[in-house]
């Protein structure tokens, strides 16, 4: 089993920035996709990146539209941990943001995701 933690979450005002962490738990992640999902208000669970896992810290990400060139993920598979470096924030990024482990590589549905963090809100105030 793998648990996930995020952090890092909070109040921003529009055109800063955050950085979510993710501290996986029970199993070293190193090889799996680790992915970013969020969701606001009344809407439903979306995709925002994932990156591929490596034994030979070679990684690939894949970004939503909305959120490319602002957004950046990374990994410390010494740390079991991954990051997601948000700048630039918009009131639209506004969401609980979740982390999430797949065996599946660098996939963006939520379905071949097994493992999802309790969430952290973030919030961009204009």
């Amino acid at each position: 089993q793998v648990q996930l933690v995020e952090s890092g979450g909070g109040l921003v005002q529009a055109g800063g920035s955050l950085r979510l962490s993710c501290a996986a738990s029970g199993r070293t992640v190193s090889n799996y996709g680790m992915g970013w999902f969020r969701q606001a208000p009344g809407k439903e669970r979306e995709f925002v990146v994932a990156i591929s896992g490596s034994p030979i810290n070679i990684y690939y990400a894949d970004y939503a539209d909305s959120v490319k060139g602002r957004f950046a993920i990374s990994r410390d598979n010494a740390k079991n941990t991954v990051y997601l470096q948000m700048n630039s924030l918009k009131p639209e990024d506004t969401a609980i943001y979740y982390c999430a482990a797949s065996i599946f590589g660098r996939v963006s549905t939520r379905e071949q995701y097994a493992y999802w963090g309790q969430g952290t809100q973030v919030t961009v105030s204009s």
